[in-house]
């Protein structure tokens, strides 16, 4: 009777290594970087040796490819869901907004290995950028210009373009967690206090509500909706998630 052939690693349905493997990787590297992660550290971490790490990718650059597109597949289709959710393009903005600025107050691996890319792209050495533009951003850009125009069309927005749109969504968010480190030393506040940044995600919105909204009362009864149906997600531990902000964002 002939021997029943092993199941490899990538055959076997019920493996789970390859996805603890990314998981552990993406810690690593979000902390690290490429250059200072460690496979071995990743290995460990993942609970498996590092015959099957190599099993599943050839290479550490391989493994950092991976862990970024993996992350990258989550937050794009939590971003896209947005986009695409049953509900009139000018609530769509807003709850971008939102979406946004939780993405950066809770995903600090992500963040970190964006911020780690942007470096690497500039010095000529990503191949994970132009990926990123290719499959996420580019998408990204048309749905929500599809969404400016519609709301335009629709007499729900102000004509206005809709890439100013876009660099009001995302640009404040970000211009505010990049420059709290700096701005404690002129305002009155604790940039990085829970309190300050639950006000300051309520006044993005709320401004978006009455900038790009024809009937403003409308906006602004929107965006004090969706700030109650959105609450600010928990900070687990401030200490350690403000050190994060401050030396990765």
């Amino acid at each position: 009777m002939a021997s029943k052939k092993p199941i490899s690693p990538a055959a076997d349905p019920t493996d789970k290594s390859r996805e603890k493997i990314l998981r552990a990787a993406l810690h690593e590297f979000s902390v690290h970087g490429l250059a200072g992660a460690r496979t071995d550290t990743i290995a460990e971490s993942a609970n498996v040796n590092k015959a099957l790490l190599y099993y599943y990718f050839k290479n550490k650059e391989s493994l950092y490819a991976a862990a970024f597109e993996e992350v990258l597949n989550l937050v794009m289709q939590n971003t896209l869901a947005v986009l695409e959710s049953k509900c009139s393009p000018g609530e769509q903005i807003l709850r971008l907004a939102l979406n946004h600025f939780d993405r950066i107050l809770t995903q600090h691996e992500f963040q970190s290995l964006m911020q780690q890319e942007m470096v690497r792209f500039h010095h000529g050495k990503s191949s994970s950028i132009p990926m990123l533009a290719s499959k996420a951003f580019t998408p990204l850009l048309k749905k929500i210009q599809n969404a400016v125009e519609s709301g335009i069309r629709s007499g729900e927005l102000c004509k206005i373009d809709w890439m100013q749109v876009m660099y009001s969504t995302y640009g404040s968010n970000v211009f505010y967690f990049m420059s709290a480190p700096m701005m404690r030393l002129s305002v009155p506040f604790e940039p990085f206090d829970p309190a300050t940044i639950e006000f300051r995600r309520n006044a993005c919105v709320k401004f978006l509500g009455n900038a790009i909204f024809v009937d403003r009362t409308h906006g602004a009864k929107l965006a004090r909706r969706l700030l109650a149906d959105m609450p600010m997600p928990p900070i687990d531990n401030p200490p350690v998630w403000r050190k994060f902000l401050e030396k990765k964002i």
